[in-house]
């Protein structure tokens, strides 16, 4: 057709529209309709299988036990004995303060208490028990003149009855006789004092020296063994910021160490989730630069919430004896949870949201058109998530491009840039 006949119809096909020619002289301007548009989607059928829940979150890389040791007494440093990075035991010396003006008080003390504990041993077996016999032969000489003296008096009665001796002998022997008294009861008060009052007091009095004098020492040993920086832990020495002859700030560690064996994952998830978790059980914990996941356990579940954001703080235990994992690493913890077997699963992908928080998925029918379908969902599992009800093995749910597709729509199955992967030349029309 040439220019100008092309001309003509468009001025004919024109007119036919504003009604000013009969239609029937212009049946060839007949309306083409356009064909339906086709959308290309991707789909799938659901898959059958078991699927677990993974709980994940934020955490950083803890120690599993840390000791920021600070010197109860302020002196200036006299010799580090590790530098940081050193492994060190229990109890190991790691540092020592200036202490020779303790060392001689301790000293002092100790000579005092070697001089009390003489004391206590000369009290307790040597004067208690001279006082002690002293008075029981006191006690025994004024029993024994008592009984002289009684004796006396008794015969000298029987004589002055009989007459044989005056009565001024009778008297003398009974006046003799209340001074024995006297001296006897006197006697046996000043033993039973000693027995029981006296030896008490002075064995309390040597018993009290000895405690004070032991107490000092004691007091000024522990003033220089408080000089003597020992770790508390097995660990590494992560920290020691000053040099010998520096002193510590008060409150200031002088070294820390700390026990890397194993590292704490330490998250903090809701409650909801913190529900299906028990101790013990497996995690995986993923860090920069480590390609292959950790492996971890559940090491402690808090029992209370944190009262800052109410959610529960959960602790998970990792194994780094080949010292890979550093402390305050920032990491994604994944902990599997409830675990479903034979679960109908599609792709996250396929799930649209309503605005009133309804699940739904785009299935194809088998006119090829796009029909949506109510879904109630359960678990997720990585990218899959379980379909409770709604969807059959056998549907074909669009996985990509299900979003904004209308109802009715028709599909084709395929990748969605299949056609801007051709080239120009292959796609359809006339060429000139």
């Amino acid at each position: 057709m040439n220019e100008t006949a092309l001309s003509r119809r468009l001025i004919t096909c024109r007119l036919l529209a504003l009604g000013l020619i009969p239609a029937l002289a212009l049946s060839g301007c007949k309306k083409e309709e356009a064909p339906a548009p086709e959308v290309t989607v991707q789909a799938e059928h659901p898959e059958q299988g078991s699927m677990s829940e993974h709980i994940t979150a934020d955490a950083i890389l803890a120690p599993l036990a840390q000791a920021a040791i600070q010197p109860k007494i302020s002196a200036p440093v006299k010799k580090f004995y590790v530098q940081r990075g050193a492994k060190v035991k229990q109890g190991q010396l790691l540092a020592v303060l200036e202490n020779g003006d303790l060392i001689g008080g301790a000293q002092d003390n100790k000579g005092a208490y070697e001089a009390a504990q003489a004391a206590y041993a000369t009290a307790t077996k040597a004067q208690v028990p001279e006082d002690v016999q002293k008075a029981e032969t006191d006690f025994a000489q004024a029993k024994a003149n008592l009984d002289l003296n009684t004796s006396i008096v008794n015969n000298r009665k029987q004589l002055f009855a009989e007459g044989a001796i005056p009565g001024r002998d009778l008297d003398t022997a009974q006046a003799a006789l209340v001074q024995a008294q006297a001296a006897y009861d006197t006697a046996a008060k000043h033993l039973e004092s000693m027995q029981k009052v006296n030896r008490e007091a002075e064995l309390k009095t040597a018993q009290g020296q000895l405690t004070s004098a032991e107490g000092k020492y004691k007091a000024a040993a522990a003033q220089v063994s408080f000089t003597e920086i020992r770790s508390p832990i097995n660990g590494v020495v992560t920290d020691r910021p000053l040099y010998a002859g520096e002193t510590p700030a008060g409150g200031a560690a002088l070294i820390t160490v700390m026990d890397t064996s194993s590292l704490l994952a330490k998250a903090h998830i809701a409650q909801s989730l913190a529900q299906q978790m028990k101790i013990g059980d497996e995690a995986e914990i993923s860090v920069p630069g480590i390609i292959d996941p950790v492996p971890a356990k559940v090491a402690l579940i808090s029992p209370a919430l944190d009262s800052g954001s109410t959610t529960i703080e959960i602790w998970l235990k990792a194994d780094n004896k080949k010292g890979a994992l550093k402390v305050g690493t920032p990491v994604k913890v994944s902990v599997t949870g409830h675990t479903v077997e034979n679960a109908l699963k599609v792709p996250v992908s396929s799930i649209l949201t309503g605005e009133d928080g309804s699940k739904s998925v785009m299935v194809v029918g088998s006119d090829n058109t796009a029909q949506k379908k109510a879904v109630q969902t359960g678990i997720q599992d990585g990218d899959d998530i379980q379909i409770k009800q709604g969807l059959i093995a056998s549907d074909t749910v669009i996985t990509t491009g299900a979003y904004g597709l209308d109802k009715g729509t028709k599909v084709k199955i395929g990748k969605p840039d299949e056609d801007e992967d051709k080239p120009a030349g292959d796609k359809g029309g006339d060429k000139d």
